[in-house]
């Protein structure tokens, strides 16, 4: 078995690599994924095995991490900057001045978050970033999950002990997918991929991380037995050992090759999948660099000449308001269409009513507009000598462009919002679109101008009214036939099999988005577990907050949701997670048992996992129907001291292992070995981390 499991490492770790590094892979997803799922089947049968670099970890984990700090070996400096070609010219001559024959390293300067990655015989030892140059966050749980990142490295040569460091980047197609899904749950999108790339980088999840698409340019070697004397040399040299080693580097021997290499970025910088604001020109030679030295701050043998941000001024036309299926209401301006960063634009984000007024824009006015994070165009300010005396300020709509309502303003957001969920066409749209969408219901035979003509003949007002549809009402409609008809129809009906976290999603809940989804069906388990649950039970889901807290308790507290809900369960969609058949022993059969806290050697879903594979039931809360709370670090209070009145018997992590380690339900533990108070609960698992800690 220890040979399958290396072998498979191995594979996985060469498959990676040509696929991620050198875009060259050898085998199909299906191949990779079934290698995979293998390799995973067998790490959980032989724990002993157990490897952190296994590319297994490529996927994540919903054990919380908590970053600690950590002191840089060597320290991370910043770079001196400049937006000036003449102070370049000037740098480089000052350095040519004092070697005569220096060459310099042009690379470009990608716009992420710094990472540190430490390596020891070949093997990821650590990541961590920036921070401030001298000490950082370990977040290697989460740069593991970025398969673009060796965890084990190729070939010989390298050094036993020492570090990359490059930028951890969010590329354009992950930051648009993350902001569109962030946008269909109500929630405040990302200004830029450098700011979606570092607030990712510091999830506590890691299986989240592994789902947002992150990648990573290494750009620096830094150790004290290099093996070449050269900065290029050192980074052919850990291409040649996996690490993704930009290809748009130039050796360059005097200022106008330098100065071509700048312009040949710039022009290239509209059709690159990601973001750089710039070029780093470095010192090649390393002898060279130390007889330059450094400031207390920077280096003196290397800058970064950053680009402009590229503006263009052009006229504000109008404003429109658009109203998503949330109510949100988001202003957009009408513009006359300029040329910006490649691309014609004719409409821009004003975002909300406080950035308008912020800005004093006015109809009419000559406005600036960018690209934020070279994507999503913004106005960013007005003109105000070509202003008109005439213009008057801006009045923000105090009612509903689509139905009339009175807008609301939640108290602590920015938005204002339409309150007739009921009746405003655009939101009973927004709502049916989501559900039928992709990721949601996946209702294929369905769009979005479909659904409008349903609405708009009366044929349906919720995603209920989707179930209750007949084909002999569909033929008639315009752009419709028999055919089409019953391909809905079909498509509907199919979609009673999608699996509850996937519904969950679909119902719209605001904030609950499909990761988080995913978290409350492995949680809760059923619909009618979460419909139930107060506050502190949700809190104790991973990834949910106080935000996400209220609204889904806020939602299944009114009437006409629940009646919804209730509506589509009578359809027959999937309310209730997959129960998994025992497929490992009785040990638990017939045992309710309730999770709280975090544990060190297994996740929630983990855990919950093993409860059903050894005959047991998840319960969400503590009841007289419970027999045991498996209790971890961190613990709700509420569940203990409910736990404490009912009698039921807390066990920790490790009284559970033994629980289904024994060999029938005869060997149940009978008494808990954790005291029942919150404080040895947490004296017990902090011990069980201490001793685990020798591992990682």
């Amino acid at each position: 078995m220890h040979k399958e499991i290396q072998q498979l490492r191995e594979a996985l770790n060469r498959h990676n690599w040509l696929y991620y590094v050198e875009a060259a892979p050898e085998v199909s997803d299906y191949e990779y994924d079934a290698m995979m799922r293998r390799l995973v089947e067998l790490e959980k049968a032989h724990p002993e095995e157990f490897d952190p670099n296994s590319p297994s970890v490529r996927v994540g984990s919903d054990l919380a991490n908590e970053f600690h700090t950590v002191a840089h070996r060597y320290p991370m400096l910043s770079l001196g900057n400049t937006y000036s070609l003449e102070e370049l010219t000037d740098f480089c001559d000052k350095i040519r001045k004092e070697i005569p024959e220096v060459e310099f390293v042009c690379e470009q300067k990608f716009d992420g978050t710094a990472i540190s990655l430490t390596y020891e015989n070949g093997r990821l030892l650590r990541a961590v970033t920036r921070g401030d140059g001298e000490k950082g966050d370990d977040v290697t749980a989460n740069v593991r999950t970025i398969r673009s990142v060796p965890l084990v490295l190729r070939g010989e040569g390298y050094p036993d002990y020492f570090e990359m460091r490059g930028e951890v980047y969010m590329p354009h197609a992950s930051f648009e997918r993350l902001n569109a899904e962030r946008e269909d749950i109500g929630e405040q999108p990302f200004a830029n991929p450098r700011n979606a790339a570092a607030g990712t980088l510091k999830l506590q999840n890691s299986s989240i991380v592994a789902e947002r698409g992150l990648d990573c340019f290494l750009y620096y070697m830094e150790g004290d037995n290099l093996p070449f004397s050269s900065h290029w040399e050192n980074l052919e040299a850990a291409r040649s050992w996996g690490f993704r080693i930009s290809g748009q580097m130039a050796l360059c021997h005097n200022w106008e090759e330098i100065a071509a290499y700048i312009e040949q970025t710039a022009a290239l910088r509209e059709e690159l999948p990601y973001d750089i604001d710039g070029v780093v020109i470095k010192v090649n030679s390393y002898a060279d660099r130390r007889r330059l030295g450094s400031t207390a701050k920077a280096p003196r043998w290397a800058v970064a000449y950053k680009y402009k941000a590229e503006q263009a001024l052009t006229r504000l036309h109008s404003v429109d308001f658009q109203v998503g299926r949330t109510g949100a209401i988001t202003p957009v301006a009408n513009l006359q269409p300029v040329h910006l960063a490649g691309t014609t634009v004719k409409r821009a984000s004003l975002h909300n009513a406080e950035q308008i007024a912020l800005l004093d824009v006015r109809l009419g006015d000559m406005v600036y507009v960018e690209k934020g994070g070279e994507i999503i165009p913004k106005i960013t300010g007005v003109e105000l000598s070509e202003r008109s005396v005439e213009s008057q300020p801006f009045e923000y709509i105090t009612h509903c462009p689509e139905c009339g309502a009175e807008l609301v303003r939640i108290e602590g957001e920015a938005k204002h919002y339409c309150p007739n969920s009921e009746a405003c066409p655009p939101q009973i749209v927004g709502r049916i679109v989501h559900f039928i969408s992709r990721k949601a219901m996946n209702i294929e035979s369905l769009g979005e101008e479909t659904v409008e003509l349903l609405v708009r003949e009366g044929l349906i007002k919720d995603i209920a009214d989707l179930y209750l549809l007949k084909a002999e009402q569909l033929i008639p409609l315009p752009r419709l036939g028999e055919k089409s008809a019953e391909n809905i129809i079909e498509s509907i009906t199919g979609s009673k099999a999608v699996p509850f976290h996937r519904v969950l999603f679909a119902l719209g809940i605001r904030y609950v988005g499909e990761t988080t989804a995913k978290q409350l069906a492995a949680h809760f388990g059923s619909l009618e577990a979460l419909q139930s649950a107060t506050m502190e039970e949700l809190l104790e889901t991973p990834e949910v907050g106080d935000k996400i807290a209220a609204t889904i308790v806020g939602y299944f507290a009114e009437e006409k949701n629940r009646v919804l809900v209730q509506r589509l369960a009578e359809a027959g969609l999937q309310f209730r997670a997959e129960q998994k058949s025992s497929d490992k022993g009785n040990q638990l059969s017939g045992l309710g048992i309730v999770i709280s806290g975090t544990f060190v050697r297994h996740s929630r879903d983990e855990l919950k996992e093993l409860i059903e594979q050894y005959g047991g039931k998840n319960l969400s809360s503590v009841s007289s129907k419970t027999d045991y709370l498996l209790a971890g670090e961190n613990m709700g209070p509420a569940k203990l001291k409910k736990a404490e009145q009912l009698g039921v018997k807390i066990i920790s992590e490790s009284d559970f292992e033994q629980m289904i380690s024994a060999e029938s339900t005869e060997e149940r533990v009978e008494e808990p070995k954790v005291a029942v108070t919150v404080d040895d609960v947490t004296s017990t698992n902090a011990g069980a981390s201490a001793e685990q800690g020798s591992l990682f």
